[in-house]
């Protein structure tokens, strides 16, 4: 073989051994969960815009939002995961101290005391914990034998329940329960097993009284209208009743777009946050309802997808974790619009009218991506 024949074969080895970068993998983005993303917050901006009463304002404050969660989602994707697993611990301190802040001069706002006056904005360390609590949890398991054993399950069982009781302190139900759901996300995919699994399920149904005792009294009216809306119709049922009120009305294919009457007549409260969902039942009835229900769908199973694909321990606990926070949130907030779970105050993710909450929610999924878009390169 002469040289021009020993280069030629060189440059056609290179070539296949370098990584077929395209420009998501350059940039870190995962194209399959960002078109998920992008559709479902387009959707929430036209269901939106019916349930604020075509307000260009409130379309105008979430779009900058998104834009906000957007780019903190792309900055995220940038950092490999082998730095999220080094901070994860230093994370989940800082965020255990300031809801400890909170707890002693956090501003009260509606009844609860959840945020920090940073003058220039109000900053909600709650939100932190949301990525910090999963993240924690596969960091203490990267390194152990799985599945955990009882002294394992005790030690991430501190982890997760110390930030959700003081989240739980401030009052804030529905973050508490969306930080143990990614705990026990992060635990389900280590393996926990089912006997494990039976015996926490019975020491919660045991110790209902005792936290039914410890729970405020607007907690205890929506457990009450859970089991019986129609106890208090105008009272604490309302909600419920017009919600159920909503969705029925939209039938198979809803009364359309900027029709529905029950969030335009004001009959359903909270209807661009908490009850979102029954607008968008309202309108477009069941067949929307079915759309939007796929498309979540194909974030979680993209989500999932990413996590089974993960290299190593810690990144495929954390992926699976994050992923399976955002199914119990979806979950939670239609079980409750549709009257099958209590009323929490989980808004609808990428759907409701909200700020920090959205952009920490877009902003989980840029670490995903980084787990996904370093792992290709990892591997080539």
């Amino acid at each position: 073989m002469n040289d021009e024949n020993i280069i030629s074969a060189w440059f056609k080895n290179r070539r296949r051994q370098m990584p077929n970068r395209g420009i998501g993998q350059a940039l870190h983005l995962d194209w399959p969960l960002l078109v998920g993303l992008l559709l479902l917050v387009t959707v929430g901006l036209i269901v939106l815009y019916s349930a604020s009463n075509q307000s260009f304002a409130t379309i105008s404050r979430q779009g900058i939002r998104m834009l906000i969660a957007f780019l903190s989602m792309w900055l995220l994707a940038q950092i490999p995961p082998s730095k999220y697993q080094t901070w994860a611990p230093w994370l989940f301190a800082l965020g255990t101290l300031l809801l400890l802040v909170v707890l002693a001069i956090g501003v009260i706002g509606k009844g609860a005391q959840r945020w920090l006056n940073l003058w220039i904005f109000q900053f909600q360390p709650s939100e932190i914990m949301k990525l910090a609590v999963p993240m924690t949890v596969a960091w203490y398991f990267h390194d152990k034998s799985l599945p955990p054993t009882i002294k394992q399950l005790l030690v991430a069982g501190i982890i997760i329940f110390i930030p959700a009781l003081l989240i739980a302190k401030q009052p804030d139900l529905g973050t508490a329960i969306m930080l143990i759901a990614g705990g026990f996300g992060v635990l389900f995919l280590a393996g926990i097993r089912a006997r494990i699994l039976i015996v926490l399920f019975v020491l919660a149904a045991v110790s209902a009284p005792v936290l039914w005792h410890f729970m405020h009294d607007y907690q205890r009216a929506r457990v009450l209208t859970f089991l019986n809306p129609e106890r208090d119709p105008l009272g604490a049922g309302y909600h419920i009743i017009q919600s159920k009120i909503a969705i029925g009305s939209g039938g198979v294919f809803g009364k359309g777009w900027l029709n529905g009457t029950q969030s335009h007549l004001q009959f359903l409260p909270e209807h661009t946050t908490d009850f979102i969902f029954a607008v968008g039942g309202e309108e477009f009835g069941l067949m929307g309802a079915i759309i939007l229900l796929v498309l979540y769908l194909i974030v979680i199973g993209r989500g999932l997808y990413i996590s089974s694909q993960a290299q190593d321990t810690f990144s495929r606990l954390l992926a699976g974790g994050l992923t399976l926070t955002f199914f119990m949130a979806v979950f939670v907030n239609i079980g409750m619009v549709t009257g099958i779970l209590p009323v929490v105050g989980i808004p609808l993710p990428l759907i409701s009218y909200g700020g920090t909450s959205m952009v920490t929610l877009i902003a989980s999924f840029g670490i995903l991506m980084s787990i996904h878009t370093h792992r290709k390169l990892l591997s080539t």
